[in-house]
């Protein structure tokens, strides 16, 4: 017997839950979720689905149901039905255009826990379970990068908040006095231009400006150059500035490619210059053992990002913030709140993360983490990064034997730029193009001042059959464009 299961006469107290209301809009919800995913998963509708604001104002009755609500369980189906029809599917095979998971099963039950329980995990004795999960997934994944137990970390809400809290604690470890006195001028952080854009933002919210973002020079595909980091470095302490840190990226965003960590991390350690690694998108590498090697030399990084909500297959948000000594992150947060904060120095290592996070109320993310790897294990995760990868190769082989299509470079993860063409405008029109039909969904990016097709490789559904019907209607669209072009010139 289920002790867990309400009973039928439940009745729920003045403002509270009436459970069989609960029950009854879980099941229609559930229901019209697990079609909805086995539609996207064999690549029924539309992959993407992103009408005028206006007209989805309309079709969900957003300003009625605001004002008025009347939304219950009877109206609750066909209002999802709605809903889920524009939305962009993520388990679509067609789905390719950005660094979002196509969520897994035991994820999406950590979050219909969480929207019942609903425990903040940065105080601990709200939610004593969770928090103990959130150390547990910080204590396995600083193993995986390669730290010993004086490693520790937080995890946060996205990997933009997860790079200024490292980069808050760079500062700190260079200007202790910067958190009660501010930011002395000349301090700044050296990163490739291609680095994620929350890198600048940091810099700017630390109160450094983004100026303070010193370009590293870098190679034709945007990588960091090691050879040249020390001749930066002289121009830049010749100018009376100071670094306080330096970011590599494991991978760039808009390339997928990686940065020689190795030799970057020990010109970082000759020239004691706090060693940042973004590996939001390909940290989850660590788990592939014929992907590690792409990693090689992270274990020597001061801080390390890694987004859950990416390869390992989350729902969004989750991300940590990694630091090889863990007193690091707790020397970021000079801050004291009576209500919260209390006891000696000592204490500031306990369970409780307020000290060691930007978050007041966090949710508990770690639960989401955990039950991927309860449920698949951590060889299964790193099987699923070695496929997406594998995969992505396959597709480059796929692509550079296509007429007129050419490949950026060979891939090193599972972002893969292309394009077809060597027009940067036409890229863009043929991703516009594409959008309207909303069978295929890819983004762009610009490298060395050439415009490229962009596709991450997420969705366990997309194949070899679902790049050959890309490219055939990139084909059809590119040919459509051209003659469009020629009836205007008639025109004229």
């Amino acid at each position: 017997m289920n002790k867990w299961a309400p009973a039928p006469s439940i009745q729920a107290v003045p403002g509270g839950w009436d459970t069989s209301e609960y029950e009854r809009a879980a099941e229609i919800a559930v229901a019209a979720l697990t079609g909805y995913i086995g539609e996207s998963q064999a690549g029924e509708g539309r992959a993407v689905s992103a009408p005028p604001l206006s007209e989805l104002f309309e079709k969900l009755d957003l300003r009625r149901l605001l004002r008025d609500g009347g939304l219950d369980v009877e109206s609750l189906e066909p209002w999802l039905g709605t809903l889920l029809a524009h939305t962009t599917r993520l388990h679509h095979p067609g789905e390719l255009a950005h660094q979002v998971a196509a969520p897994d099963v035991p994820a999406a039950l950590a979050d219909l826990l969480h929207g019942a329980i609903n425990q903040p995990t940065s105080i601990y004795e709200m939610g004593a379970a969770t928090g103990a999960i959130e150390a547990a997934v910080i204590e396995w994944m600083t193993e995986r990068v390669g730290w010993d137990h004086q490693a520790g970390g937080v995890l946060t809400h996205g990997g933009s908040l997860a790079n200024l809290t490292a980069l808050l604690a760079a500062r700190a470890a260079a200007a202790p006095e910067a958190w009660r006195d501010g930011v002395a001028p000349g301090l700044v952080v050296l990163a490739p231009p291609s680095a994620h854009y929350s890198v600048k933002r940091s810099v700017a919210m630390l109160g450094m400006g983004e100026r303070a973002v010193i370009a590293l020079e870098v190679d034709e595909l945007e990588r960091i150059v090691p050879e040249r980091l020390e001749a930066t470095v002289e121009r830049v302490l010749a100018d009376g500035q100071h670094p306080i840190a330096l970011v590599a990226a494991a991978c760039a965003t808009s390339t997928g490619l990686h940065d020689d960590l190795e030799a970057v991390g020990r010109f970082c350690r000759e020239q004691e210059i706090w060693f940042h690694v973004d590996g939001a998108h390909g940290a989850s590498a660590l788990l592939s053992p014929s992907h590690r090697p792409l990693l090689r030399g992270i274990e020597g990084a001061d801080s390390v990002i890694w987004d859950a909500h990416k390869m390992l297959r989350t729902s969004s948000v989750c991300a940590a913030v990694l630091l090889r000594d863990r007193r690091r992150l707790e020397a970021a947060f000079q801050q004291q709140a009576a209500y919260l904060f209390y006891g000696d120095d000592d204490d500031a290592a306990g369970p409780d993360l307020l000290g060691r996070q930007l978050e007041c109320t966090k949710a508990p993310l770690g639960l989401k983490v955990f039950l991927n790897l309860a449920f698949r294990g951590e060889r299964g995760l790193g099987d699923f990064v070695s496929a997406q990868y594998d995969k992505t190769q396959r597709f480059f082989e796929l692509i550079e034997a296509h007429q007129g299509f050419e490949c950026l470079c060979r891939p090193e993860s599972n972002i893969l730029c292309f394009r077809y063409g060597d027009d940067s405008a036409f890229q863009v029109e043929l991703r516009e193009r594409l959008l309207v039909e909303g069978n295929f969904h890819l983004s762009s990016t610009e490298v060395d001042g050439a415009r490229w097709l962009r596709m991450a490789v997420m969705a366990p559904a997309t194949d070899e059959t679902t790049i050959e019907a890309l490219l055939d209607a990139i084909e059809r669209l590119g040919a459509d464009a051209q003659r469009g072009l020629h009836d205007s010139a008639r025109q004229a």
